[in-house]
């Protein structure tokens, strides 16, 4: 009977797909062969069938995938044949046909459950409750989750490998220092970062330059974790960690502000009043340094279906005018950029090949949903930065006529 019932969808596929660099097999023991080499897909299921006739595109495969009903003998591979194929276009009778022969194959009169990893996102966009509930998210899994990836700082933002660095522990430190350079940081001043994290950024200013640091993130055992972190630094006088939006920040005054992987989040129906609310909190001489992934191509959506439900709900990576456009408008014009596109690849490449090392004790940590939810995201987000999809900037801002230290610069560092 089950042999009776993927034949049709094999045929199908055939039909639609004459020339594919994969192949697919099908939980029943038979297999639609690859016309080129390529990576092995394995529908353990009728559900796998299910997902993806309910949900056309990239949400149904996804939930294939998060669900375990999906699986690929190598996720690299599969993202760069993906990446480069490019399917025939199909007419109606085609997709017709295609979709009769999905529907007798996974013997389902109802929709699969979604997966219980997947987030759908509520109430107005962009607002403070939906935000809230949309970073943690991503970051509310156990610490020790992220520091099976992540260097000893517990740094989730890229690391620099262009100035030197070998290893990824060396690589964090090159940009949390580069950060603290490029702000001028003194002894005594008042450092805001937004978007803190475990402390990374923090910790290293106030250690290493003697700044009083307020840093703000949306999840309490980030903060938690921060505060800790900052203790056990010898540095809890300096720091200061709160659970707290940024438009929550009033009345305060900073002398230099750090926006490490935080403008990502903000949106573009947001980056206005981001721009400005930044500008409201820095002294008259005051520095800001936004740090922060950017599409690269014009057109593209901001981000699709699998990561707005699955890894980063509602992020929206804007292009780097439109950031510097804003804090233009906000009276912080830019002076320094510099990219780090190549950096990033290299920092995801350590992340992805570091949780791979420990797959058991982060499934024990984090399920094995999140587990294959991390290992596709990790790698995507690579592909995003190989192919020229997203890169990465830091911009370095101030109010008109703020002296600022020159920067060397490498790469493609650019003085405007």
């Amino acid at each position: 009977m089950a042999l009776a019932k993927t034949g049709p969808l094999r045929s199908a596929l055939a039909e639609a797909l004459p020339e594919r660099p994969f192949t697919v097999a099908f939980w029943d023991g038979t297999e639609l062969p690859a016309t080129a080499p390529g990576p092995r897909m394995t529908v353990r299921s009728p559900r796998a069938v299910a997902h993806a006739l309910y949900r056309p595109g990239q949400l149904g495969i996804g939930r294939a995938y998060v669900s375990g009903e999906l699986e690929v003998d190598d996720l690299d591979t599969t993202i760069d044949v993906l990446q480069a194929w490019k399917p025939p276009p199909l007419d109606r009778g085609t997709k017709g046909r295609l979709a009769l022969a999905a529907a007798r194959a996974m013997g389902l009169e109802r929709p699969p459950a979604r997966p219980q990893s997947e987030l759908v996102p509520e109430g107005r966009r962009h607002s403070i409750a939906r935000d809230r509930r949309s970073v943690r998210h991503h970051y509310d899994l156990p610490a020790e989750f992220f520091a099976l990836f992540l260097d000893a700082s517990m740094t989730y933002s890229c690391a620099i490998f262009s100035r030197g660095a070998v290893t990824l522990e060396e690589a964090q430190e090159t940009k949390l220092d580069l950060v603290c350079t490029k702000l001028g940081l003194k002894a005594g001043e008042r450092l805001l970062d937004v978007g803190c994290g475990w402390g990374s950024f923090a910790v290293y200013a106030a250690v290493n330059h003697g700044v009083h640091v307020t840093g703000i993130t949306l999840s309490a055992p980030q903060a938690e974790r921060a505060r800790a972190r900052a203790e056990e630094a010898g540095v809890a006088d300096l720091v200061d960690i709160r659970v707290q939006d940024w438009r929550e920040l009033l009345g305060e005054r900073f002398d230099a502000i750090a926006s490490i992987g935080m403008v990502e989040h903000v949106g573009n129906v947001q980056i206005d009043a981001y721009a400005q609310r930044l500008r409201d909190l820095l002294e008259p001489d005051g520095r800001l340094l936004n740090h922060g992934i950017a599409r690269v191509r014009h057109g593209d959506p901001e981000a699709g279906p699998f990561s707005e439900r699955y890894v980063f709900p509602d992020a929206a990576p804007l292009h780097v005018g439109r950031v510097i456009g804003a804090f233009e408008r906000a009276g912080l014009p830019a002076d320094h950029i510099e990219g780090f596109q190549s950096d990033y690849a290299e920092t995801l490449r350590h992340w992805a090949m570091r949780l791979d090392e420990n797959l058991e004790r982060a499934t024990e940590l984090a399920g094995p949903e999140r587990v294959r939810i991390w290992r596709l995201y990790l790698r995507a987000a690579r592909s995003g930065f190989t192919t020229g999809f997203t890169s990465i900037y830091q911009v370095r801002a101030a109010p008109p006529g703020t002296v600022l230290a020159p920067v060397l610069a490498q790469g493609t560092a650019v003085a405007v």
